[in-house]
């Protein structure tokens, strides 16, 4: 069994998302440390863009302070380097499609194996231009995750039937941010999801309450949360490793009791 399948072999998975480099390297690796003891079973390791098109103001900003930070694709790999020092939780990188092809998408996903990630998400990739990229996760043993949208009506069966590690359901439209309430239909995506393949679904876009986190764990066979974990370190900077422990404890209790 690989890491991330691990992730969902417990129970109900809770995924958590930071930018690398905000507000450093070396504060990145404590707070996924953090995340870790408070029970995140996966963490997504943002990788920072001057254009990151998916995501809302909050990400955005994070992006800004740590490319300021010089936070480059190199500096990640060592981020991720650090991680594994001292850890073996499930890692994941979210990343645009350009540092990948100005990486090398070959060398790109060797170097993801060499270092322990156990998978990429890319959504600025149209599933339909994927196999470049599919093509070089399989050889170096890396799960390639795919992402459904709301708008992804027609194609959800065919998305979820190539999903590896887990797929990505987005629970809103538009981009990353916290949301007071989510009005898709869920249930429907995730019965169409679960009739092609046994890949475990994880939710995520807009969550940021312990009860959204229960109800969406009903349903779901995982809960991401970004935003509201981004917006801790946005406010308590290098003296955010407790916040940030207290906040993923509390929502890792909350989606156990949907277990």
């Amino acid at each position: 069994m690989n890491r991330i399948a691990q992730a969902f072999a417990g129970g109900k998975a809770f995924i958590a998302f930071l930018t690398a480099g905000d507000p450093s390297l070396e504060k990145s690796c404590e707070y996924i440390l953090e995340m870790e003891r408070a029970g995140a079973d996966l963490v997504e390791i943002g990788i920072p863009f001057s254009d990151p098109i998916a995501e809302g103001p909050v990400i955005q900003a994070a992006n800004i302070r740590a490319l300021a930070a010089h936070t480059d694709l190199r500096a990640v790999f060592k981020l991720v380097e650090m991680v594994r020092e001292k850890s073996r939780i499930p890692l994941v990188f979210m990343t645009y499609i350009n540092p990948v092809f100005k990486y090398g998408t070959d060398a790109f996903f060797a170097k993801c194996a060499e270092i322990g990630v156990d998978g990429v998400i890319i959504p600025d990739m149209p599933f339909e231009e994927r196999r470049e990229c599919a093509a070089a996760a399989v050889e170096n043993g890396v799960s390639l995750i795919s992402m459904i949208a709301p708008t992804s009506k027609g194609r959800i069966k065919a998305i979820a039937g190539a999903g590896d590690g887990f797929i990505y359901i987005v629970s809103s439209l538009g981009v990353t941010g916290t949301r007071g309430e989510i009005k898709t239909d869920l249930h429907e995506i995730l019965e169409e999801v679960r009739s092609v393949t046994t890949v475990p679904a994880a939710v995520g876009f807009g969550i940021n309450t312990p009860e959204q986190a229960v109800t969406i764990a009903g349903m779901a066979d995982g809960v991401i949360v970004g935003s509201a974990v981004v917006k801790i370190i946005a406010e308590y900077g290098s003296e955010a490793g407790s916040h940030i422990y207290e906040y993923v404890k509390v929502m890792k209790e909350a989606i156990a009791k949907a277990d």
